[in-house]
């Protein structure tokens, strides 16, 4: 079966050995996307709503690179640092997410790479 590797074009990719996305057949996976500004830097300092909107955002991107959009999702997994303010997540996941409705999973996570990252997202698709 194919498999299409999608780059981000960061350095780490090389470092780590990872792809931004992976596309194998019909099925696209998205590694673990934080919330970064445009330019770099945290996107929404201490506001979870804020940076899952942007983490959303970042997804779209290579979705859209491995030929699909929001609405081919159907797993995401959202990881938190604090639990308590999963509703926040939530809300901005469901503005993105209000008619296609992909599998959800909350976590609480210890932390992430960057100290600022209040959630990480993970999310799978699949092409019809």
């Amino acid at each position: 079966m194919l498999r299409r590797l999608i780059r981000s074009g960061s350095p780490l990719e090389v470092e780590i050995g990872f792809s931004r996305a992976v596309r194998v057949g019909s099925h696209i996976f998205i590694a673990g996307t934080a919330p970064i500004a445009d330019g770099g830097g945290v996107a929404a300092p201490g506001d979870v709503y804020g940076q899952t909107r942007r983490c959303l955002e970042i997804v779209a991107e290579p979705l859209s690179e491995a030929g699909a959009t929001l609405d081919h999702v159907a797993r995401t997994r959202m990881m938190l640092v604090d639990i308590s303010h999963w509703r926040e997540a939530a809300r901005a996941h469901g503005e993105f997410f209000q008619n296609v409705r992909p599998a959800c999973t909350f976590v609480e996570v210890g932390r992430f790479i960057d100290p600022g990252w209040l959630i990480e997202i993970e999310v799978d698709a699949v092409i019809t």
